[in-house]
């Protein structure tokens, strides 16, 4: 698994790619809180490609939420490039709900 991570106008985008699973979602999840903990109030993740995402993945996105959400004022966490078999997954537990995804980065940060 890889992160980047770019600073812009209005939020943080985080690229990540490859696998997130047992293995690499505490490093997944610490550094997402460490953005939030840092200042970012708007965070994109970009998932595009990601080509699988464990429920460890899952529970890091959710805890990095509900951190942002907390906040006064409150932020929020929205997902992009979403692949059709991790929105699959998404979709299978409910977190299609929870989260907001675009088709793009470009969409994701218009909407920050």
């Amino acid at each position: 698994m890889e992160i980047q991570v770019e600073s812009l106008k209005r939020c943080q985008l985080v690229k990540v790619s490859g696998q997130i699973d047992s293995a690499t979602a505490p490093e997944f999840q610490d550094r997402i809180l460490e953005l939030i903990d840092g200042g970012a109030k708007q965070l994109v993740v970009s998932v595009g490609e990601v080509s699988f995402m464990s429920s460890a993945g899952l529970t890091a996105l959710l805890r990095a939420r509900i951190r942002l959400r907390k906040r006064i004022p409150p932020g929020d966490i929205v997902i992009a490039g979403m692949s059709p078999k991790l929105k699959e997954t998404f979709e299978l537990v409910g977190m299609n709900y929870i989260f907001q995804f675009y088709d793009t980065e470009l969409e994701a940060v218009g909407a920050c």
